[in-house]
């Protein structure tokens, strides 16, 4: 595996609850995708590349697998969710490690230059190819390089023969026939170090410095993909081109087909395509090391102005080579509970009453294998570190000397059984991508891939041994002891005695006397009698896609779509009246805390409690405030539907309100503010609605001082009464009973007191202007010197007319198209120019248009001409059938895929009775586009994107910055 995003762990060992988290077994912890297994049928010869023939886990027998005779590797996985769709990847073994030191960024300028020509597809055509075949730029298709792969996707819309074809055709093209013609190396050039610009960031420099101090002389602290400015000014199309033959090779790469085709005839394009490519066998891949697994006792400290503070204990030590067998995921279960209850109680000191820190975590990785590292990771408060370090290092401690109590396992179980039973009860219905990570960490770490049931039958043999002493015996047998460690404290002023102080806390906190922990006993959920259940007033089936809509005699609206797209899985979203339509220009902050009101439980449990009396139960509680309502939303299943609304009725109910939530918010603010110039789109997009609305409170940021003010009883004040009495949507997509979903809603939200039967106008609070000030604006950044960005924005109209609506689309798309060729492609200026055009439905009249491009601030007005010389263009003629036919068919595609999903669906489902036109619009859309024709294109820019009509805002570094 490579290196893991700590900030990921942390996301993850802070949701509250199980919310459908894949088993340990399957789970890539470091994309937190749940992995398919691969055949049993397939009888692998001991000579075989694959890994089957050397575990006794039982291969998923719907996989096929196969290896050309040049030795060129291919798997093939039929499925049929999304229905009419697939997925089609090539994975090269190779990526930035394997780069020679003139040679630093090529693994990734190769990626680029299979966009630019290769023997069969002119340069600038593949895009446009797959584009006629509604394929989208960067959603549909996109590659991507790591230090040691990289990967080419193409997710089809269609399962077609002649689409697959052309993918695997262009595939092949890819693999070994690039041409990279001199003239595009050059032009690319621009483009890779315009990527290089924008991702120079706070936060990358910190990651690279992370590498360059936890490893040095190791070949991963020279290689970052992005390379350097030299060699890349550097490159020329044959050393491109010697990096390409070097790793390009049969041996050393492996096709991935997964979607709803025919396998044979899938096998068969595969043979047809890449059986012909003949090339020497390819070396063996470089490796990341050396790691000095004895380095202890060192110290850095790495300040910049936008980091949080935080301090990194770590240890390296050998890797341990695990070979996929049923004994090693036994292991690995053990392993995985053992650092889940540390993290859960570092957890649980985050959101205590003044916790001593904003979160911390703990994780062991492997490096490449070839070494792995135990971090203790710990985000403090500022100036705090000393407080949150002593907290963690105690709990690290306690957890690694005295093991884990029987209720802290059985937790863990609890939620690990709930994922298995719920994998093997949905195994029929898992989306393409699930297949597609199986095979890339089968390819990657010999992963067999298996079946959810098998895992589950192997999870219930394994169950009775999972004891304390068992996952401690294995948490201590992979951690690394974290003894004097390497101290790494980042943050945005030094500590106060510098690196002596760090490793003098830590020191003093291994001093400390410890006392092992106690179970506690566990309340049982509160919230079980609403009331009586509530009645039915109103039943129908919305004629045009048969969406069940009820309301109940207490005003509350229920919205239901029984599917079978997914197995085992109900989606909930449940909307409340208010939102952000309750801020107002008095009180513009009014609803500002809605996100952080989940941290304060209910009335009856905080949120520690909620997480332990729900385990293994597969339910969520998400809460956010949109433009029109307050939005709860989960995944859950028919099994634990019940429990899921009765959280949901209790969330409205009784808020928690407690104080652990105001704390985190205050810290989330103050980091928040110290970052919120430090890149020139962060800059530029937090002062670009401010400036539309003329400093309209609602719309612009306001002091930090202000947002620190605020409390949950200001919160409590603005929203209480919507929570008690506001209109209720509940929409339910997915696999239940539906006669057994009424009913337990008339339990919960139907058994509530009356409510208001209609969401509220907010007639005063739904205006929105765009300023009449069209003057050029300037917003200054604390990043980088070269960095600025370059944004236009035209006011347009709100959503209500559908083909206008449309059409704006449509005009979005096509300019995309046109800054693409322009600015990236011809002129190397920029790495993602973008346009966008939104048109409100919340606000009458309002709508924006817009273009952007992150340039060298050397090249803003040339950048300015070009992108105002696109929109003449777009103006003063239709665009071409081709850009119309590239521009509409991802759309067209979006329409036919949209109700493949449960997600799709409740995009209509959710307010099917409150906003029924949005069925209407959908029903009417496809038609519509299609209609469309480049003068109703053009009829667009000549209304609303007047260049002397625009409003220009520009990011520019600080005055007097120099690079």
């Amino acid at each position: 595996m490579i290196l893991r995003n700590f900030a990921a762990l942390l996301a993850a060992v802070a949701l509250p609850f199980s919310a459908l988290a894949q088993a340990p077994e399957y789970q890539d912890l470091e994309s937190r995708v749940h992995l398919v297994e691969a055949p049993a049928a397939v009888q692998a010869p001991a000579d075989d590349v694959w890994p089957f023939a050397a575990s006794d886990l039982p291969v998923d027998p719907e996989y096929r697998f196969g290896v050309l005779e040049n030795g060129m590797r291919y798997v093939i996985r039929p499925n049929a969710t999304p229905a009419a769709q697939g997925m089609v990847y090539l994975w090269v073994n190779a990526g930035s490690l394997g780069e020679d030191d003139d040679q630093l960024g090529y693994a990734h300028f190769v990626e680029h230059m299979a966009f630019n020509g290769s023997a069969n597809v002119p340069e600038g055509e593949m895009l446009r190819l797959l584009e006629r075949e509604g394929l989208a730029f960067g959603a549909d298709t996109n590659a991507s390089t790591s230090f040691d792969r990289t990967v080419y996707m193409l997710n089809l819309p269609r399962n077609d023969e002649d689409l697959l074809d052309t993918a695997i055709m262009l595939m092949r093209e890819t693999a070994s026939e690039l041409t990279f013609d001199p003239a595009a190396v050059a032009r690319e050039i621009g483009v890779i170090q315009a990527e290089r610009r924008v991702r120079d960031t706070y936060q990358l420099r910190n990651q690279l410095a992370d590498i360059a101090f936890n490893f040095p002389g190791s070949r991963l602290a020279d290689r970052w993909v992005g390379g350097t400015d030299e060699t890349i000014d550097a490159a020329t199309a044959q050393r491109l081109r010697d990096y390409y033959e070097a790793h390009y090779r049969p041996d050393n790469v492996a096709l991935i087909i997964v979607g709803d085709f025919d396998p044979d005839r899938a096998r068969q394009l595969v043979e047809q395509y890449f059986a012909s490519w003949e090339a020497p066998p390819s070396d063996p891949p470089a490796s990341a090391g050396p790691f000095d697994t004895s380095r202890q006792g060192e110290t850095e400290i790495f300040i910049d102005p936008a980091l949080s503070e935080a301090i990194t204990v770590a240890r390296h030590g050998e890797w341990i080579d695990r070979p996929d067998t049923v004994a090693s995921r036994q292991d690995r279960v053990l392993r995985e509970i053992g650092y889940g209850i540390i993290n859960r109680r570092l957890q649980r000191l985050g959101r205590v009453d003044n916790p001593p820190f904003r979160a911390a975590g703990v994780v062991t990785q492997e490096l490449f294998h070839t070494g792995r590292t135990t971090n203790l990771v710990v985000q403090a408060a500022e100036g705090e570190w000393q407080r949150g370090l002593a907290a963690a290092q105690e709990e690290y401690r306690r957890a690694v000397e005295f093991g884990f109590t029987d209720a802290e396992v059985m937790e863990q179980v609890a939620n690990l059984r709930a994922s298995i039973e719920s994998n093997a009860a949905g195994a029929q219905t898992r989306h393409n991508n699930d297949f597609i990570t199986g095979a890339l960490t089968l390819l990657a770490d010999e992963q067999i891939p298996t079946t959810p049931q098998s895992a589950l039958e192997r999870f219930e043999a394994h169950a009775p041994s999972i004891t304390p002493d068992a996952v401690i015996a294995a948490l201590r047998a992979d951690i690394v002891p974290l003894d004097n460690p390497l101290l790494r404290f980042t943050g945005r002023t030094a500590p106060e005695g510098g690196a002596e102080a760090v490793r003098a806390a830590w020191n003093a906190g291994m001093e400390v006397p410890l006392v092992a922990r106690e179970d506690t006993a566990l309340d049982s959920f509160a919230y079980d009698d609403f009331g009586p259940a509530g009645t039915i007033a109103a039943d129908h089936v919305e004629p045009l896609l048969g969406i069940r809509t009820i309301t109940f005699a207490n005003g509350v609206k229920l919205n239901l779509k029984k599917t079978d797209l997914q197995e085992d899985r109900v989606a909930v979203q449940l909307n409340v009246d208010g939102g952000q339509l309750l801020d107002t220009k008095d009180n513009p902050l009014a609803t500002a805390m809605t996100n952080s009101l989940l941290i304060g439980g209910l009335g009856a449990h905080s949120l520690d409690e909620l997480q332990s009396i729900l385990a293994g139960r597969q339910v969520g509680l998400n809460i956010s405030s949109d433009d029109e309502t307050f939005n709860f939303s989960a995944t859950t299943t028919p099994r634990d539907l019940d429990m899921q609304l009765h959280l949901f009725a209790a969330a409205i109910v009784d808020p928690g309100y407690r104080p652990q939530g105001e704390e985190q918010y205050r810290r989330s603010i103050q980091n928040w503010f110290a970052s919120y110039r430090a890149t020139p789109g962060s800059a530029l997009g937090n002062a670009q609605a401010g400036i539309i609305a003329d400093n309209d409170p609602r719309f612009s940021l306001q002091s930090e001082e202000d947002y620190l003010s605020l409390t949950f009883a200001r919160l409590r004040d603005a929203i209480s009464d919507r929570f008690a009495n506001g209109a209720i949507e509940l929409a339910l997509v997915g696999d239940f009973d539906e006669d057994a979903a009424i009913d337990m809603v008339a339990r919960t939200f139907g058994a509530l007191p009356p409510r208001e039967a209609e969401f509220r106008d907010y007639a005063d609070n739904r205006v929105r202007t765009f300023t009449a000030d069209r003057s050029p604006r300037i917003v200054r950044h604390e990043g980088e010197a070269n960095q600025a960005v370059i944004r236009m924005i035209w006011p347009t109209r709100d959503g209500e007319d559908l083909r206008e609506t449309l059409q704006l689309e449509l005009l979005q798309r096509i300019t995309q198209l046109r800054l693409i060729d322009s600015l990236r492609e011809e002129l190397g200026q920029t790495y993602s120019p973008n346009a966008s055009a939104d048109q409100s439905r919340t606000y009458p009249g309002y709508g924006t248009f817009s273009i952007t491009a992150e340039v060298d601030a050397a090249l803003v007005d040339p950048a300015r001409d070009a992108m105002i010389a696109a929109i003449e263009a777009l103006r003063n003629a239709p665009a071409q059938e081709d850009e119309l036919l590239r521009a509409r068919a991802p759309q067209l595609e979006s329409y036919d895929n949209l109700l493949k999903t449960n997600n799709g669906w409740m995009g209509l489902v959710d307010r099917a009775q409150s906003q029924p036109d949005r069925i209407e619009r959908y029903v009417q859309g496809r038609e519509l586009l299609q209609m469309l024709t480049p003068e109703d294109v053009q009829q667009m820019a000549r209304r609303y994107l007047d260049p002397a009509e625009r409003l220009e805002i520009v990011a520019l570094p600080e005055e007097g910055s120099a690079e």
